[in-house]
């Protein structure tokens, strides 16, 4: 059964569902927060039952005591006396709440002397229009207003409407956004305060802005109790007299000297709380009438809705820059993969079984030496060019420039069971397009140029390598050693490949044995071929 803990002066009064655990402390963002000295930040959590409230100390100053006796750990029922440091309570059965009285708004009578309570469930994208319109039908019904004064408003209400959807959609991001969408509200209602808070990914309220009419960072924090109502339940709120509102236990509202107050989530078009619009008034009660309430919802769902395309157009124009930077390493399939978690870029790396392919530009020193510096420019930029290009279209990693040196790899960060085979037609498509540059260069008066490949495969080590604030994808590892090796051994013309190489291939060209080689910090010399181009 539900439960209630009522202060014996009668003050103070928090609801207990079954299953729920709070917090009492000193702080105003406690479930359950009671300003007084002899109470701690963390006081106590109190965890509801059906057979009891358990309640467990954490560790304040002052203690917690249940029937004048002092506990770490207990189990109260209803009837008895649990006091926080000199602060007491009487634990009761709460009481049901009355039925609603339609499907929409319901006015709840709270204990004697308390407010009434409007709430208005939250309207899907789809019902915004209706929202709208709903909230100008209230402002031309009015009850003492003419015809003509509700038509009025009616109008002016619509073309409010009107304005905010096209200020806020000119918002260039969440931060302009927030901005604009607190100064609407202060145009358009007689609010002493706005208030937004965002909901993290962790589902926490995280609060972002508070403002009064002067524009003033108040820094006080939604009432927690109103806030935490709005999200759990996806309703509006409306507390016309919000000191003697019980509901919601009301010493944060004292505390920020609240008089009335309206609460609405903002749900984007994928029903999900994305945060919530607060609004107070803090010189008159009854300040908020339903007409109010109705325009705050369809303002909450305009500005969830602009809120959700601004951090989708952030997200998108993160994602197209990150994505740009990659697609100078990665193959544009991979790239996109890429970009789409490049939060989780980090430091460090793992262990990845790849291809790894070296070429080298033969005797490129020496023929520089003839050449002016452009045109040395000119030729390996077309030769580059079409190098990463093969590496492209196989789906391999451009891992880095090396001099006249291309250095590209398969396996990682994503590897496929013909990474061998990819690297293998990366390497034989090199050859064959570099004999179509050959012929176009020697049409032009230019040299030809001739290149030696290595090819190796096997584990690495793949990750972000560098610092903060700059890191690069590599691999590193003998695999890289071997590959380098082979293709500095490589004659013209020729690809040198591993055993491993000629194991791993599906589909293995014509090639013959080289002999063996000797590598540095190997005992063992390796078997090389040969590959026919």
């Amino acid at each position: 059964m539900p439960f209630r803990i009522v202060s014996t002066s009668g003050a103070q009064s928090f609801e207990l569902q079954e299953g729920s655990t709070l917090l009492v402390g000193r702080a105003a963002s406690s479930d359950i927060p009671i300003f007084d000295p002899t109470i701690s930040r963390r006081h106590a959590k109190l965890s509801s039952t059906s057979a009891g409230v358990e309640v467990s100390d954490l560790g304040s100053s002052n203690g917690t005591f249940v029937n004048g006796a002092r506990v770490d750990n207990a189990t109260v029922v209803v009837g008895d006396e649990l006091t926080f440091g000199k602060v007491p309570f009487r634990v009761i059965v709460q009481e049901a709440a009355p039925r609603p009285q339609d499907e929409r708004t319901r006015a709840v009578t709270p204990p004697t002397g308390a407010t009434v309570l409007k709430q208005r469930a939250y309207d899907s994208p789809d019902g915004l229009l209706s929202s709208v319109f709903r909230a100008a039908n209230l402002a031309e019904a009015k009850d003492d207003r003419s015809g003509l004064d509700g038509a009025a408003r009616t109008e002016k209400k619509l073309a409010l409407l009107l304005e905010v959807s096209k200020g806020l959609s000119r918002a260039v991001d969440v931060n302009a956004l927030l901005d604009k969408i607190t100064e609407l509200v202060f145009q358009i209602l007689d609010v002493d305060r706005v208030a937004i808070e965002l909901v993290d990914a962790d589902g926490g309220r995280v609060p972002t802005i508070s403002r009064d009419r002067q524009g003033v960072i108040t820094g006080k924090a939604i009432p927690q109790s109103i806030a935490r109502m709005v999200v759990d339940e996806k309703v509006a709120v409306l507390s016309d007299n919000a000191p003697q509102d019980q509901r919601f236990g009301g010493q944060s509202i004292l505390m920020q000297s609240v008089r009335s107050a309206m609460c609405a989530p903002l749900i984007g078009t994928e029903d999900v709380v994305q945060g919530v619009l607060y609004v107070d008034n803090i010189t008159t009660t009854h300040r908020f009438n339903e007409e109010d309430l109705e325009f705050l919802t369809a303002f909450s769902n305009i500005a969830a809705v602009a809120l959700e395309n601004s951090k989708f157009a952030e997200r998108i124009r993160h994602e197209t820059m990150v994505r740009g930077n990659f697609e100078r390493f990665f193959a544009p399939r991979l790239a996109a993969q890429i970009a789409g978690s490049a939060h989780k870029l980090k430091l460090g790396g793992d262990k990845s079984t790849v291809a790894v392919l070296f070429s080298d530009i033969r005797g490129f020193t020496a023929l520089s030496e003839t050449m002016r510096p452009d045109e040395v420019a000119r030729l390996l930029s077309e030769y580059f060019t079409v190098m990463v290009e093969i590496v492209f279209r196989h789906g391999g990693t451009l891992d880095k420039f090396i001099g006249d040196a291309v250095m590209a790899q398969w396996g990682a960060p994503i590897g496929a069971a013909d990474d061998a085979d990819r690297a293998m037609d990366a390497a034989l498509d090199m050859m064959h397009e570099l004999e179509t540059l050959n012929e176009q260069w020697a049409s032009e008066g230019r040299p030809r140029l001739q290149i030696g490949i290595g090819l190796s495969f096997g584990e690495s080590f793949a990750g972000y390598i560098g610092s903060e604030r700059r890191l690069e994808y590599t691999v590193i590892g003998d695999v890289v050693n071997i590959a380098s090796r082979l293709c500095s051994e490589a004659g013209g013309g020729e690809i040198l490949v591993t055993d491993a190489v000629r194991a791993a291939l599906a589909e293995a060209p014509p090639m013959h044995e080289r002999g063996t080689m000797e590598l540095k910090g190997k005992s063992l010399a390796i078997p090389v071929f040969s590959v026919s181009t």
